[in-house]
């Protein structure tokens, strides 16, 4: 049997659906059929984790996700991921909080750029992945250094995020401003951009700028079919 998955989602509906239906469809791609692992999903209400962020209060999201997660445990699920990039500053409290593994995407990020040969790359995402240490601390232990936007295209990106990506506004003025946040970090020397938000490959994909992208809701969850699958 498959390992059973655990989602920790709804930061945001549209990353968790996308979380969803790559590992569903990935499967079927690759073997034909439709025996893909069972999958739970805990969809948070989402407005607590904006509202906590914004406050500060991540002992707050720590204790509601490390909450979640132990209802994901009790219900079956042999490991979790936390389906959000921002929510992974607290990585560490949630995986203290149960007794199954949860899968790190700082991790699997981190092989594929050092699996293309790369050690400087550009982070987009909210501005709590852009400004705190987490990601960029993480990504380091493995030899990569991360580049983030200036100030203003920092507070650009995370505006896009909220207030039309966690929606499904896909809007093509704000793939043209993504476009030249891209064009300035590889001016400075980003190699590849990890698109740190799960919601970003909604908006910009490889055929809209001249460096590789780091999908992380793709690497994520692929690589949680192959962990679910490594039993089998």
């Amino acid at each position: 049997m498959a390992k059973r998955i655990g989602i920790l989602g709804g930061m945001s509906p549209e990353s968790t659906a996308a979380y969803y239906e790559i590992i569903t469809r990935t499967y079927t791609e690759r073997f034909g059929d439709y025996g893909y692992p069972e999958i739970l999903i805990y969809s948070v209400s989402f407005q607590s984790y904006v509202d906590w962020p914004n406050a500060g209060r991540w002992d707050l999201v720590a204790e509601g996700l490390r909450q979640a997660g132990r209802t994901l445990e009790a219900a079956g699920a042999d490991f979790l991921l936390i389906a959000t990039n921002t929510m992974h500053m607290v990585f560490d409290e949630v995986q203290a909080g149960v007794t199954i593994p949860v899968l790190s995407l700082l991790d699997v990020v981190s092989e594929a750029i050092l699996a293309r040969g790369m050690t400087r790359v550009g982070l987009l995402g909210t501005r709590f992945t852009m400004e705190k240490p987490f990601y960029q601390d993480a990504l380091a232990r493995r030899g990569i250094t991360v580049l983030t936007p200036d100030a203003e295209d920092r507070v650009y990106v995370h505006r896009v995020i909220y207030e039309e990506l966690v929606a499904g506004q896909i809007l093509d003025a704000s793939r043209a401003g993504y476009q030249r946040v891209v064009e300035k970090l590889v001016a400075r020397g980003a190699e590849g951009i990890i698109l740190g938000c799960t919601e970003i490959p909604l908006l910009i994909t490889e055929a809209d700028v001249a460096v590789p992208l780091f999908d992380t809701t793709r690497l994520h969850a692929e690589a949680a079919l192959e962990y679910a699958l490594a039993s089998v």
